[in-house]
């Protein structure tokens, strides 16, 4: 975000009239604990924000986020940032004090993540997006306490999020910067399944995956499944959990399965999403057997690839890519026009079937007063010389 000496946002210049002409809101800030944020009412609440969000975020909703509190904050120590207008919600992101950041002894503030949240969009009603940064810009600002500055993790670069944020931090003249920036497989296309596919592989590849696909029929009975209803669900995530510990990622200790956390996470939060249509599963099975499984968030106008597993026994079929040509389909659901990977950039399984991508970035700002935001740009400078990658977009 930070590619010039006066540290402002890149184009700063043709945002900062459109966010000085947003119009004024009575808002309230509330920030509360999130052990007492389980009440019907403010479910309720948190849910309609859901619906009503400027751009989707599942990490973030309600029946993701607190179980995933509960798993790992135990101690209560995160924090929601809630903005309401006129009584309702309309702004809310998880908010956490750091001691360290990637290593280094900085304390700051930051919106929390762990190592199953893939994305940091806070959720801001359409068309509050700039009156949310604003009163958590000055909020933190009030509160920075040891912080030296605020850190937004895992952001998209290309949505009204970012863009009212840009805007914002040139009108107010806040330090800001770009410290990470990587490029995520996207699927959005108009094509349908099959000329997507013929568009993305070449000749060779298309017929070696029904090569493939023939020899592992001659197997058993070989099926895809798509479901988005709850049927069988509870087993569904057994069996899950189960395939994927049974690879390289149970061998490495990082499977769902291998921490009592992970996996009560994915146990709690799957239902969650089945409960309010948010879940679809596919599965590839050779005589009821699962093969290879993956489950999506569907959040509208998107879709999130949350995790997949599959069957290393199996590895000189390709299961795994198997399945994800049956994910295709989702290109031919009306109210889905992207899908999140939420994979690490150059994944082999993904990168080279899907084409499209998605611009996500770390960003750090200042807060407080004039001699802190001082420092934070002498150190922001700093990081961005070290890693001068983060500057091209």
């Amino acid at each position: 975000m930070a590619s010039s000496a006066s540290l402002v946002l890149p184009e700063a210049a043709r945002q900062t009239a459109a966010a000085l002409a947003a119009p004024a809101v009575d808002v309230s800030v509330g920030v509360r604990d999130w052990r007492g944020a389980d009440s019907p009412d403010f479910r309720a609440a948190w849910d309609d924000l859901a619906e009503r969000a400027a751009e989707p975020n599942p990490f973030f909703e309600s029946w993701y986020l607190l179980p995933a509190l509960h798993a790992h904050d135990p101690a209560g120590e995160v924090r929601l940032f809630c903005l309401h207008a006129d009584g309702e919600l309309i702004g809310l992101i998880p908010l956490t004090r750091l001691p360290r950041y990637y290593g280094k002894p900085v304390p700051h503030w930051s919106a929390w993540m762990h190592g199953n949240c893939f994305l940091g969009t806070p959720l801001a009603a359409k068309d509050h997006e700039t009156s949310f940064w604003r009163a958590l810009l000055d909020w933190v600002d009030r509160h920075a306490g040891t912080g030296l500055f605020l850190h937004l993790p895992h952001l998209p670069l290309d949505g009204p999020n970012h863009r009212a944020l840009t805007a914002l931090c040139a009108a107010q003249r806040r330090p800001a910067g770009l410290v990470h920036r990587e490029e995520r497989a996207m699927l959005a296309s108009d094509l349908s399944p099959e000329a997507y596919l013929e568009a993305a592989l070449a000749a060779k590849k298309r017929k070696e995956l029904r090569r493939q696909f023939a020899r592992l029929s001659e197997l058993g009975e070989l099926t895809i499944t798509h479901c988005r209803d709850d049927t069988g669900l509870a087993q569904w995530i057994e069996d899950f959990l189960a395939l994927e510990h049974s690879g390289w990622k149970g061998s490495a200790g990082s499977a769902l399965a291998s921490h009592h956390t992970t996996a009560t996470l994915f146990r709690e939060a799957l239902p969650g999403a089945s409960a309010r249509g948010r879940l679809e599963r596919l599965t590839l099975a050779l005589d009821g057997e699962p093969l290879a499984m993956l489950a999506s968030f569907v959040t509208p106008p998107g879709a999130f690839s949350y995790k997949t597993a599959f069957d290393e026994r199996f590895a000189r079929f390709s299961p795994g890519v198997l399945l994800q040509r049956a994910n295709l389909a989702m290109l031919e659901d009306p109210g889905v026009a992207w899908t999140d990977s939420c994979a690490a950039a150059d994944h082999p399984m993904i990168d080279h079937l899907w084409r499209e991508r998605r611009a996500i970035g770390r960003i750090s700002l200042g807060i407080g007063g004039p001699l802190r935001r001082l420092a934070f740009s002498a150190l922001l400078r700093l990081e961005l010389r070290r890693h001068p990658a983060a500057l091209e977009q």
